[in-house]
């Protein structure tokens, strides 16, 4: 076994000759190249971080160059990528001219924790194991350092593709989880209830972990976590882009859709206009498309399956139309389901997506003049919601997460809980009714229908007093009138009511009454807030505006 290590490790020293070469001017001139191309032509990602942050960021990489190896050069690079939470955006440490390594498994988030999902045969006994420790240091401590070298656009992106940086020698070294850029990496791992060890060889020379949807499939030298007697739906015929199978017992029409892409034997209008006939002549009451393993392709694809919803009136109702996404779900399949939730009436099931409802994508390749390294730089905005509407994914409203044992057991509970969810008098957006009622004026109705809704456990995916607090605070601040300032202060008033625990609530309200001069109400409301508190840094604060005021 040391033979084979040490004949591994000049395998793996000797691919990186080539960047081992160019000396440290030579990453300092494709550092101010990418900078400088930056700031010239990319400077609308400047969105989420600012010129003088990356700017600061450069220069503490220019400063270190002489003192890194060529990999801890091009981690620094892809950190400095990263910056701009894009997912289109970054340096892909994928790509040939980068030449990193992987070990041979495969990391997946699952309801309880991470998991050995696929891995090469040779390490049976880690298959299905939890992941505990990476080189000694607590898995979760490992994510935080990878974390800001993935160019992830929310957690549910790195949580779907980042996590699998783990299994590259160079970047936990340049992460430092290893002391030293290391050709095999020892897991602590929990099975059945036991804790052991094993220790993964790097593989060879653009040797990659085989993924497809983010997942291992078993083939010859591969293993699944998945017991392999049967495939759930949604697993199904991955080498069609999309298929679908009316699920007689529950009148359910299914459609797996994971790529936004015309299949070679059907397009996609072509597809859809067949199911939507079939739903149209046959006893068929739900709709359910599966895009949770979706990572995007061609946004003008979409078009055709968003009118044919709308014109099949028999499914385009609350409760009969139903979208599954996850944290795959990405780039246009995200436009797709921007555009489904803008124009019909379906419940979405699952998890939240992996991009920005409005987002930078369909990136141009900047080459670095002396490395070769390719860094992708997006161009194209793409705004599936109106600027205000802006938030970090899509969230589903019945929020469902897959444990490992449901995995490996072939179980779907996220389909399983669109098929069972019942629409009947559900409010696909609760905060547009709520402002409907209350531009009605009938407040009796809209305090009996927000307590209705929260004791609703199908509502558990809404956060009414956040959303709530949000108008409020956008009527105090945008009108000098003092009728709507009052009415800012009745919303705040409903919500102590409705949450009569949270400090929040009473603190708001109290910022309410300071804004209008009402320093007597605001103290006193200040006051209690202080008395419920068990956190210090928060009674500090209030205590400090009670100081001002």
């Amino acid at each position: 076994m040391k033979n084979i290590l040490f004949i591994l490790s000049l395998f793996l020293f000797t691919q990186l000759s080539a960047q081992e070469n160019l000396q440290a001017k030579h990453w300092q001139e494709d550092l101010r190249f990418l900078q400088n191309t930056v700031h010239k032509e990319y400077s609308h990602l400047f969105v989420k971080t600012t010129k003088e942050a990356f700017d600061a960021e450069v220069a503490t990489l220019y400063k270190n160059i002489p003192n890194l190896e060529s990999h801890e050069i091009v981690v620094g690079m892809a950190k400095i990528t990263s910056l701009f939470k894009y997912g289109h955006t970054g340096i892909f440490l994928n790509q040939k001219d980068v030449n990193f390594h992987s070990f041979p498994f495969n990391l997946y988030e699952f309801k309880d924790d991470i998991y050995i999902q696929g891995v090469h045969k040779n390490y049976k006994k880690a298959l299905g194991a939890k992941v505990l420790k990476v080189n000694n240091m607590p898995i979760e401590e490992a994510l935080e350092k990878i974390a800001s070298v993935t160019n992830s656009e929310n957690s549910q992106d790195f949580k779907a593709y980042g996590i699998n940086y783990l299994g590259s020698p160079e970047v936990l070294h340049a992460q430092k989880i290893t002391k030293s850029l290391q050709n095999a990496i020892v897991l602590t791992l929990e099975k059945n209830g036991k804790v052991f060890t094993e220790s993964f060889v790097v593989m060879g020379d653009e040797e990659r972990v085989p993924t497809h949807r983010g997942y291992v499939h078993q083939n010859e030298n591969w293993l699944d976590a998945r017991e392999q007697s049967e495939t759930p739906l949604y697993l199904k015929h991955l080498d069609k882009i999309y298929y679908s199978k009316y699920l007689d017992k529950e009148k359910a029409m299914y459609i797996r859709h994971s790529r936004i892409a015309d299949d070679r034997e059907e397009n996609t209008k072509d597809f859809y206009n067949r199911v939507f006939d079939f739903v149209e002549n046959n006893d068929v009451e739900k709709l359910i498309i599966d895009v949770r393993l979706n990572g995007g392709g061609n946004s003008y694809l979409n078009k055709s399956i968003i009118t044919g919803i709308i014109e099949t009136k028999k499914i385009n109702k609350v409760g009969s139309l139903y979208v599954i996404i996850g944290k795959h779900t990405y780039s246009a399949a995200q436009n797709l389901v921007n555009e489904l939730h803008n124009y019909t009436n379906a419940i979405f099931v699952g998890e939240p997506t992996a991009e920005n409802v409005n987002f930078w994508g369909d990136a141009r390749p900047v080459t670095l003049p002396n490395s070769g390294i390719v860094a992708q730089l997006s161009y194209a905005w793409w705004q599936g919601k109106p600027a205000w509407e802006y938030t970090e994914w899509l969230a589903p409203q019945v929020p469902v997460k897959m444990s490992y044992l449901e995995y490996a057991s072939n179980q779907d509970p996220v389909l399983d809980a669109a098929l069972s969810f019942s629409g009947k008098d559900f409010i696909l957006n609760p905060m547009q009714y709520i402002r409907e009622l209350y531009m009605a004026g009938d407040a009796q109705k809209l305090a009996t229908e927000i307590v209705k809704m929260i004791q609703d456990p199908r509502y558990a995916f809404f956060d009414f007093e956040a959303e709530l607090s949000k108008s409020a605070h956008r009527m105090l601040g945008i009108s000098s009138r003092n009728e709507e300032k009052q009415a800012a202060i009745q919303i705040f008033s409903f919500i102590t009511q409705l949450f009569p625990n949270s400090i929040k609530a009473y603190k708001n309200l109290a910022e309410a009454y300071l804004e209008i001069g009402d320093k007597e109400k605001a103290k006193a409301l200040l006051n209690k807030t202080i008395a419920m508190d068990p956190n210090e840094k928060i009674a500090k604060n209030i205590k400090e505006m009670l100081h001002k005021n």
